[in-house]
């Protein structure tokens, strides 16, 4: 098994309920404290972490499915990354690498030059956030092109700030209030398999099918810069496209100057059983956006892509004052070196065997299960009204995932529709945690 991080013991334990006294406590000072508009899936105070456990302030250890949203792929506190984080530290904290530069920097950038699909040459700038990842491969993809058009997918989520909120599909809460919104963005279609009309087996090629009929109707491909899209949408609701549909999509934006980006914020960094989700069906994105399970939990994020792409922006036009903080940097070769030597792409592999298995026996007994689905450590479940009624869900969901709370396992929702449960436990959780998280997960489906 991989190294877990701090010396915290992989067991779940209650000591108090959920949250307890001190975690209430620091709510309270939250709330007076802290704009209301930041929430939280679990008022539960972290004091430490690691593995597969986020120990509270109580004293309670919970175990973890949510990873903070695949950030803690090589577990939280990871000690390669935090003593590289340390060294670095101990050395300088900033410089800007506009002003003075640094080889750490260019670490990464060959590295993610290395990793990501395809054998072309290749480029990459660093950031902070997977939001400004995807602003920024817009920005690239549009001056390289000339064009202005950018395609997007429903139920695509792909960040908070304005350009990001206009690309993203669900209102609330991401958007409501908030525009106006960029223009010059234009959603097709998803191949979501298991709400397709015709089923899933047809989704993929109907589905991109009706996506390029649209485009080449209503925008003109000529005028498209970029088509946008997550190999398996995160927010959305950890939804796999049909078989088929990305091959496709690729294929027209070759075909039509069209520069395809994967945003790859969530899926990336062995999360799904590959190091990245477009190896799955060999997709060779023109652009590809990484952020989360990049550094290990300090932030940072990228745009790797074509050379000629990234390489057609004038002096200056891209950056930023924080972009690849050296202590991110040195984090995120920690992270990547873990990740092959621990071959945690094979241990996300794994865990998907052992959580699709349970879960889709799971399925076979309730009828509120819809969908079982994800790959690697980036599994779903869409829950429904019954046998043969697809109507969302959303009232099993709350009482399901407040119950898995009120034991000690961490859960998150999505779904445009407000009925998925997603989890994304560390690549470095053990068997038994995981086994026992599930066998939550299965108590308060009997309960329901």
């Amino acid at each position: 098994m991989a190294t877990t991080g701090p010396e915290i013991a992989q067991e779940r334990r209650i000591v108090t309920e959920i949250p307890g006294p001190k975690s209430r406590a620091l709510q309270e000072r939250r709330l007076k404290a802290v704009a209301q508009g930041v929430g939280s899936s679990l008022p539960v105070y972290v004091e430490r972490a690691g593995g597969g456990i986020v120990e509270d302030v109580d004293g309670n250890a919970l175990i973890d499915f949510g990873a903070g949203i695949a950030v803690t792929n090589v577990g939280n506190a990871n000690p390669l990354v935090v003593a590289r984080a340390q060294e670095q530290l101990a050395k300088f904290t900033h410089t800007c690498f506009m002003v003075n530069p640094y080889e750490a920097y260019v670490d990464v950038c060959e590295a993610l030059n290395r990793i990501t699909p395809g054998d072309h040459e290749k480029r990459s700038i660093l950031l902070n956030s997977g939001a400004e990842a995807v602003e920024n491969a817009v920005k690239i993809a549009r001056n390289a092109t000339g064009r202005q058009a950018v395609v997007v997918f429903d139920h695509a989520y792909h960040g908070r700030t304005n350009l990001t909120m206009a690309l993203t599909a669900k209102n609330m809460p991401y958007k409501q209030g908030f525009g106006p919104f960029a223009g010059e963005v234009y959603r097709m279609p998803m191949a979501y398999p298991f709400r397709w009309p015709t089923g899933a087996e047809e989704c993929g090629p109907q589905a991109a099918a009706q996506a390029i009929e649209q485009i080449t109707k209503q925008i003109g491909a000529e005028n498209v810069a970029a088509v946008l899209i997550e190999p398996i949408q995160g927010e959305g609701g950890f939804i796999e496209p049909g078989a088929g549909f990305l091959p496709a999509l690729v294929e027209f934006c070759r075909e039509n100057g069209i520069v395809f980006i994967a945003d790859e914020v969530q899926t990336g960094f062995a999360r799904t059983g590959d190091m990245f989700a477009c190896d799955h069906e060999g997709i060779v994105p023109d652009l590809i956006t990484t952020a989360k399970g990049i550094a290990g939990g300090l932030p940072l994020a990228a745009v790797t892509g074509r050379a000629e792409l990234m390489d057609a922006v004038h002096g200056g036009g891209l950056g930023g004052t924080y972009g690849g903080n050296p202590a991110a940097c040195a984090a995120a070769l920690a992270a990547l070196e873990t990740i092959e030597s621990e071959k945690l792409v094979e241990r996300a592999r794994a865990i998907g065997e052992t959580m699709l298995s349970r879960l889709r026996a799971l399925a076979e007994r309730y009828d509120i299960i819809g969908d079982v689905r994800g790959r690697g450590a980036m599994i779903a479940i869409e829950l429904v009204a019954g046998a043969g009624d697809k109507t969302p869900n959303t009232a099993a969901l709350a009482e399901i995932v407040r119950y898995c709370h009120s034991q000690g396992l961490v859960l998150l929702t999505a779904g445009t529709y407000g009925n998925v449960i997603r989890m994304l436990p560390p690549l470095v959780i053990g068997d038994d945690l995981l086994n026992e998280g599930l066998d939550i997960l299965a108590e308060a489906f009997a309960r329901l």
